[in-house]
């Protein structure tokens, strides 16, 4: 026992300020949609493929720069995003008019607040610790119930501490911390396999990894670059005519030498924002290549595309998304105070109660160097007095 007291407390005053930035971040992500001011966001979401056809010839157009990437308006904010090479961006309404544009991600609080969250600032290394971060946090919980189970007779749960004194919070991160835990291994367990993805064989079964992968590669296709005169409103209609109730939600536009145009589409039943179901055309000539429906996709690859949905609050509505926003804001108590109660200064009592395992003080109370067990025990003492 003693080896897991050590483990969670010098984790949580190691990574708590950390996890509670992912947390803070997260909490106000989850309503992102909400908070954006942008003009236009409540109208109508158009499906004709024509209007949406006429959309990406305006962007294609567009001065900024090389288009890399169209994503289209959704139920809840109705305006397209616009992504151009070099981190150049825009909002734009259905009918192509451009509403707001940015040359850095910085100019844009709902950007740099997601790349905070995903890559702490710091891209691909960043992601990998924020993947660190969520398999400390797993550890945490299961750390943290071992060591809440020997108190459970004094549970009493609390938003806030009762004082800002060690044993009060202690005790009140030891209850809140068995009240959220279900959400918050929800919220590690989902945010870690997204960025692990090879863990996914341990929480779907073996051979989900593989499966993910080879589902997420396109066809092969040969080089080519964008042809300049392809016809959108014809490749969006046949679309359309092979998958009527599906709803366009992104448009990708060729990388590198891979020769072929990603259009990304959400069935009524997927819960992923864009959806998994993929039409390919040739970059040259707009024909189909290939389609691939999501309700055909193996099951362990179908599972994977609902943890960004869990994760994100992104299925559900409102209601869900409040109680995605409780393990956020619970992070953000949790890691904030183990590290002031790990690092603050203490009183001349405390220090001598750290340094007195298994003694008993003058006034007959006994402590262990289990944090929570000693918040425990002086707050009982303070009962009987």
């Amino acid at each position: 026992m003693r080896w897991i007291e050590l483990t969670h407390r010098w984790l949580g005053g190691t990574i708590g300020l950390l996890l509670a930035a992912i947390g803070l971040s997260g909490a106000i992500l989850v309503h992102r949609d909400a908070w954006t001011m942008v003009p236009h966001k409540h109208d109508a979401v158009a499906r004709s493929a024509d209007q949406v056809a006429m959309a990406v010839r305006d962007a294609l157009q567009d001065g900024a720069g090389r288009l890399e990437t169209v994503t289209f308006a959704a139920p809840g904010f109705s305006v397209d995003r616009l992504e151009f090479a070099g981190g150049r961006g825009a909002y734009a309404d259905q009918t192509g008019h451009v509403l707001v544009r940015w040359n850095s991600e910085w100019a844009r609080p709902e950007l740099w607040l997601f790349d905070c969250h995903r890559h702490l600032f710091a891209g691909d290394a960043g992601e990998t610790v924020v993947g660190l971060a969520g398999l400390a946090g797993i550890l945490f919980i299961v750390t943290g119930s071992v060591l809440w189970w020997r108190t459970r007779r004094t549970f009493s749960f609390r938003l806030l501490p009762m004082r800002l004194s060690r044993p009060a919070i202690v005790r009140h991160h030891r209850d809140l911390g068995i009240v959220m835990a279900p959400l918050l291994l929800l919220s590690f367990v989902t945010g870690t396999v997204l960025v692990f993805r090879p863990l996914s064989s341990v929480v779907l079964g073996p051979g989900a990894a593989a499966a993910i992968t080879q589902a997420a590669q396109p066809p092969r296709a040969r080089s080519a670059s964008l042809g300049q005169t392809l016809d959108w409103t014809v490749m969006l209609r046949a679309a359309r005519m092979r998958l009527p109730r599906a709803d366009f939600r992104a448009l990708i536009m060729p990388r590198g030498q891979s020769g072929l145009i990603t259009l990304r589409m959400k069935q009524p039943w997927e819960w992923l924002p864009n959806g998994r179901t993929t039409i390919w055309f040739a970059a040259d000539t707009g024909r189909v290549v290939a389609v691939r429906d999501a309700g055909r996709l193996p099951a362990q690859v179908r599972a994977y595309n609902i943890l960004f949905p869990l994760h994100a609050g992104a299925v559900g509505g409102l209601a869900y998304r409040i109680v995605m926003t409780l393990p956020g804001l619970a992070l953000v108590l949790l890691g904030s105070l183990a590290v002031w109660t790990f690092w603050g200064p203490r009183k001349k009592a405390e220090k001598i109660n750290t340094s007195t395992r298994g003694g008993r003080l003058a006034s007959g109370e006994r402590f262990s160097m289990a944090e929570g067990v000693r918040g425990a025990t002086e707050i009982q003492s303070d009962r009987q007095r």
